[in-house]
């Protein structure tokens, strides 16, 4: 990014942090004047464990959770999430006592599959959701969908960030949100008002990261 970022210090703890880049950019569902880089978030170790830390301290004792299935690149996080959920007495069903962690295949035509061999991991089981972001609740959708699909039960869902706390009857907990980017706003690709005014986007992102255009 040729901008400089903005560190946001999560209001959990001192240890967690994102680079945002104002600018205008481009995700699979909308534009958005904002791209947050969580990659140090996703990916330090020390960071990792912050946030699961701060994911956990978001449940009561009485959640049930046998699977922890991680979207956007969130398997660092869903370990460490499961470690804490272990040590802070949290039950599962599970026979050996212990907290499955997967993330589920992209197919050819966009839809999210699991394998056979991954489906007794989430059928009947008591399935907690973790994502990056969640922002228009598409991607929220769709995984709630795969998961009720392939049997699972929604135990719960968390977002390093959200921009809603509550998506189609689903609270959404998160690390940070919209009050630690109040300017931070989504808008339809069609009601896009950069677009309007003729300005080009600066990168296309997603969860992997972002490609400058």
């Amino acid at each position: 990014m040729d901008t400089q970022p903005i560190k946001v210090i999560s209001p959990y703890s001192n240890l967690i942090s994102v680079n945002i880049y104002p600018g205008h950019y481009a995700t699979n569902h909308s534009h958005i004047n904002y791209y947050m880089d969580m990659t140090n978030l996703k990916t330090r170790l020390s960071m990792a464990q912050a946030a699961a830390k701060s994911i956990v301290s978001e449940y009561v004792t009485s959640t049930i959770v046998d699977t922890i299935v991680c979207m956007d690149g969130t398997e660092i996080i869903g370990a460490y999430l499961a470690e804490e959920l272990t040590n802070a007495g949290f039950m599962s069903v599970n026979a050996h006592q212990t907290i499955y962690i997967l993330s589920p295949e992209i197919n050819s035509v966009g839809q999210l599959v699991f394998r056979d061999n991954m489906v007794p991991m989430i059928r009947n089981k008591h399935v907690l959701l973790l994502l990056a972001t969640a922002t228009t609740g598409m991607t929220v959708d769709r995984a709630v969908e795969c998961i009720q699909y392939y049997g699972g039960m929604v135990a719960g869902i968390s977002a390093l960030f959200s921009a809603t706390h509550e998506i189609n009857g689903h609270e959404i907990r998160s690390i940070f949100d919209k009050e630690n980017f109040p300017e931070y706003q989504t808008y339809p690709h069609h009601e896009c008002p950069f677009c309007k005014e003729g300005r080009k986007l600066d990168a296309i992102v997603n969860s992997y990261g972002y490609m400058k255009l």
